[in-house]
């Protein structure tokens, strides 16, 4: 059965309303149109929003409605034209917790693993595909320094970017400055943790102090903000230099942005998957250490899968979003894109915890340890969904998978089947979620005439989704958020008796319902086909990244798939 890509996916999604779709400071100054309505609502009006919505009122209701709805109209309208600063979360938040459900307190911890420092031949580029593990060893011992590391990733930047056309904006001379300090405070002998030194690359939506942030959209091609997204900052304090600003799908859809497609560094004829496709083809490519994605509904997960990586979609609310560009504010959440597990913890616990400025952010410790004892976890399986993901593939393809789920129950000892919630219940919730919210986020490019300056404009892209979206009643997106909280309990009441459970990404509805609940997600390599990765998928109960991390870790440490990479001299030039 041929493969999807996941734009088409989503396109679809948006289009149809099947089960759900994907994933700043100060948006980009737009020239909005006209929105005064000089024209008198009529009773007869009301019969296209009986047809849109499928309610139906009688005539007599529709005469009395006349007034009301013209003095709302007045309120809509003044509503548009005001400026809001879009960091301003709605009064009506979304929290994954369940009243009455204990989660973890107290301070947080990561322990990294004991480790020999690798071998290294003096050649630097030979380390371009190494793990932040491995990286943050070197430069420890001496054996390396940042500026040595980071000049390698700018080169293949330059060399590679282009040819995967990932690479929107490259941060050189910042780069340069922050490896240099790195450097300077380890020989003075200050450590920051890990993450020291290490170059990484930041998806286009997070803010960057007098640097482009584009969104991957045209109109706002040469904005720049006026301080740092949290993550960003925070990355800064822990000694990780900022290289590049990578591509994303416009506004997170798809792989296409305003400079063309991103590719597939494993299969350049292909796109990289998004939204994240600059994070993901630059760290397959062996371009940065690691990056930082974001996800609505599968923009870490999905390109993680097409390039090979390790992704983690935190728990929501683990990760500050401020700085990030808002898509749908009860589903956006930030998460690393790596070459390894290990590096996902660290750069999870660099980044999590409240900042003060996102009040969705949560207080809610992260404690980890490489030397997790792997007996002690509850690990469940969703086996509808695993033979839901074996059904009419490839028997070759097939045999890996399976290879995969058994390595797991001999890491496990034991996996305890659990049932999800009924797909039946909440089909279209996720992607009505996403209409409406988005819709509210970019109501200024809406109204302007720039909306007509995105590369996609078909029926399932941003434009005519934003335009629907604008139209579904506020009762009826305030109704799906409570059948959403139905979905919570339900997963809570599936999930009680583990700590985690395995899948396989995209099997059954798990993206659009851990999406929507919330709950984390890690997707890891499981084998190889037909010369492309797959992945397996670990889903942990709300804030236990710590329970699929130690999974992932032990899976990835007793399999060899993490050590092939592309061959990016193949690649060839656009």
């Amino acid at each position: 059965m041929a493969k999807m890509s996941r734009r088409k996916v989503v396109k679809g999604i948006m289009t149809t309303g099947v089960l759900g779709v994907t994933g700043g400071l100060r948006a980009a100054t737009t020239t909005t149109t006209s929105t005064t309505h000089a024209d008198a609502i009529t009773p007869d009006d009301f019969a296209s929003i009986e047809k849109v919505t499928g309610r139906h009122f009688t005539p007599k209701q529709r005469e009395m409605m006349v007034e009301n709805a013209t003095a709302k109209r007045e309120v809509l309208v003044n509503l548009r034209n005001r400026k809001i600063d879009p960091n301003i979360e709605p009064a009506v938040h979304f929290d994954p917790r369940i009243a009455g459900v204990s989660y973890p307190t107290g301070s947080s911890s990561c322990t990294m693993s004991d480790g020999p420092v690798p071998d290294y031949d003096g050649d630097i580029e030979h380390l371009a595909f190494a793990t932040v593990v491995d990286l943050s060893r070197l430069i420890f011992a001496k054996k390396i320094t940042s500026t040595q590391l980071t000049k390698m990733y700018l080169d293949r930047l330059k060399r590679f970017g282009t040819r995967l056309n990932c690479v929107i904006t490259l941060t050189e001379e910042l780069a340069l400055a922050q490896a240099k300090r790195a450097d300077a405070e380890l020989a003075g002998g200050k450590s920051r943790g890990p993450l020291h030194g290490i170059p990484w690359g930041a998806k286009d939506l997070l803010a960057t102090k007098g640097v482009p942030t584009t969104w991957g959209v045209k109109p706002y091609a040469d904005r720049r903000f006026d301080e740092d997204a949290t993550v960003v900052k925070r990355l800064e304090e822990a000694g990780a230099v900022l290289i590049a600003k990578l591509s994303m799908g416009e506004l997170a859809m798809g792989d296409v942005w305003f400079g063309g497609m991103t590719r597939n560094p494993w299969k350049p004829s292909t796109g990289s998957s998004g939204s994240s496709a600059g994070p993901g083809a630059a760290t397959a490519a062996g371009l940065v250490a690691f990056a930082v994605g974001s996800e609505t509904l599968g923009s870490i997960i999905s390109p993680c899968i097409t390039n090979g990586l390790t992704g983690l979609r935190p728990t929501y609310g683990r990760v500050s979003r401020f700085g990030a560009m808002a898509l749908a504010r009860t589903m956006d959440k930030l998460g690393p894109m790596a070459r390894g597990v290990e590096d996902c913890a660290l750069i999870l616990s660099a980044i999590h915890g409240p900042d003060g400025r996102d009040s969705t952010a949560a207080s809610v410790p992260f404690n980890w340890s490489a030397s997790t004892n792997l007996k002690k976890l509850r690990v469940g399986i969703a086996l509808a969904d695993v033979d839901n993901a074996l059904k009419g593939k490839n028997e070759e393809k097939n045999k890996t998978m399976r290879a995969a789920i058994d390595h797991v129950r001999e890491l496990v000892g034991e996996l305890k089947p659990i049932t999800r919630p009924p797909t039946k219940n909440y089909t279209g919730l996720a992607s009505l979620t996403i209409a409406c919210e988005s819709a509210c986020n970019f109501m200024e490019l809406i109204d302007s005439d720039q909306i007509n300056e995105l590369v996609q404009q078909d029926a399932g892209s941003w434009p005519n989704v934003f335009r629907v979206g604008s139209t579904i009643p506020a009762a009826d997106y305030l109704r799906a958020q409570q059948v959403r909280t139905q979905l919570q309990l339900e997963m809570h009441e599936a999930l009680k008796d583990v700590d985690c459970y395995v899948t396989f990404p995209y099997a059954g509805p798990t993206v659009s319902y851990t999406n929507l609940t919330g709950h984390p997600s890690l997707v890891t390599r499981c084998g190889m086909f037909e010369g492309l990765p797959l992945s397996i998928e670990f889903v942990g109960d709300l804030y236990r990244e710590d329970a699929i991390l130690c999974l992932g870790l032990a899976f990835e440490r007793s399999t060899e798939w993490h050590k092939q990479w592309p061959d990016t001299t193949k690649i060839p030039p656009l």
